[in-house]
């Protein structure tokens, strides 16, 4: 009788814990962001007020790849929504509130019909841009396949309250809402990367007449690229694909040869590398177990890159997918931050509450939900160790402290910036050219 009342009291207080999760994110006050009590030090949000607006970019003449045939790969133009945030002056009395509109589903796949939901960010809609002394730096986000430019609020609108100004891209053909087929991601990541950093610098110029003038510092620029997204983002600095890669790719169109630019053994390849892009955080990033990197290709990448991972992500690999491309990048100052025993999804928002109702696909809360880990905190770890990593290569901050801490949190006494108790389940790698 009383192991049963004990066994009940437990269920109980299980239940209890999985209430108060689910009511979190139902409650107004409630974003995505923000910190838990064991949040590490650099994850809280910075002085500056938040402003998001959104644009949407046409980058004309491109391969359509989608509709190639017999070797002939025609022309098209890719619109390219992106949201914005930057530091903002909000009007006192006014929240720094706002609503954002997203979808959970996957475009033309029955079994997971897109279902509209909205989620509050702390950000003010328009918001008039703070200006300061000096522009401020760039960010360039870019989501996984299938993903979408509001995936990370938790990220983007921490980064700008540091005082960055960031620019999360909708990448045509791989969003939630118009997902296509696979060659159009492959193509077109490290493509659409560098055309949206092409126009911020254009609308950012001095004395231009768009909200961005003078805001933004697109000669120092850093890429955050999330699964495919980081894919692309290795590949927009240094990591040139692989013969084998191109050959899967020509095999996928009927042989287009679109694909060939963006390969180590192209001179075109070479010559798009922008020394604009002055560091990389590549979270999960795809491709090396299907072999589109080889020696040279990961050689190539010579930029400071903060790699994530999940220790047991099943999507890009760890031992032969992530970690061997920390391991083959051998001309990049680079970190590596694991989280263990997670798997895929170290880098999105936690799962909304609409994915928690009966009767959905479960690739609606797995698209966000790590099954080992709460995602809020991997969130709020992701704030610090990307704040110290880019405040390093970007702002020039001194904060190689909360980086160079003992490869494993496990055996050593806590990590830097992470209070008493909570540097478990880590793991941080640190290797020189």
């Amino acid at each position: 009788m009383r192991f049963h009342c004990r066994f009940l009291s437990l269920v109980l207080v299980g239940l209890l814990f999985s209430l108060v999760a689910v009511r979190a994110q139902n409650n107004p006050e409630f974003v995505f962001g923000d910190l838990i009590p064991d949040a590490p030090e650099l994850a809280a949000r910075g002085t500056y007020a938040v402003g998001v607006r959104s644009l949407t970019l046409v980058h004309t003449g491109q391969w359509d790849v989608l509709h190639a045939r017999n070797g002939e790969t025609p022309r098209y133009d890719r619109p390219l929504p992106v949201e914005i945030w930057y530091p903002a002056t909000i009007p006192t009395g006014k929240a720094e509130r706002v609503e954002y509109e997203q979808v959970m589903g996957n475009f033309n796949d029955p079994k997971r019909p897109l279902i509209p939901f909205t989620f509050a960010g702390r950000a003010g809609r328009d918001a008039e841009p703070n200006r300061g002394a000096e522009a401020y730096p760039l960010l360039i986000v870019s989501h996984g396949y299938t993903g979408s430019r509001l995936l990370f609020t938790y990220l983007t609108e921490n980064l700008a309250s540091k005082g960055y100004v960031v620019v999360s891209i909708d990448h045509t053909e791989s969003t939630f809402r118009d997902a296509a087929g696979f060659p159009s991601t492959l193509l077109n990541r490290a493509l659409d990367d560098l055309f949206v950093l092409n126009e911020m610098a254009r609308l950012g110029e001095k004395g231009g007449k768009t909200f961005l003038a003078g805001l933004l510092d697109a000669n120092n620029t850093g890429l955050i690229g999330y699964s495919m997204g980081g894919y692309g983002a290795l590949n927009a600095t240094g990591a040139g694909y692989s013969a084998n890669a191109g050959k899967f790719f020509g095999q996928m169109t009927g042989g287009s040869k679109a694909f060939e630019s963006r390969m180590m053994s192209s001179p075109d390849y070479k010559a798009s590398l922008d020394p604009r892009i002055k560091a990389v955080v590549a979270f999960a990033p795809w491709g090396m177990e299907r072999g589109f990197w080889d020696a040279d290709g990961l050689a190539g990448l010579k930029l400071p890159t903060l790699f994530v991972a999940g220790s047991k992500d099943d999507i890009s690999g760890y031992e032969k997918g992530i970690k061997a491309i920390f391991d083959g990048a051998v001309n990049a100052d680079r970190y590596m931050l694991t989280y263990l025993n997670a798997r895929h999804n170290v880098a999105p928002n936690p799962p909304p509450v609409e994915s928690l109702k009966p009767g959905l696909h479960i690739d609606e809360y797995y698209r966000y939900a790590e099954p080992a880990w709460n995602e809020r905190r991997i969130n709020n770890i992701n704030q610090h160790f990307v704040t110290a990593f880019l405040g390093m290569h970007l702002k020039k901050q001194d904060y190689a402290k909360y980086l160079d801490v003992p490869q494993s949190a496990n055996d050593s006494p806590v990590w830097t910036g992470f209070k008493p108790r909570s540097s478990v389940g880590l793991e941080m790698r640190h290797a020189k050219p």
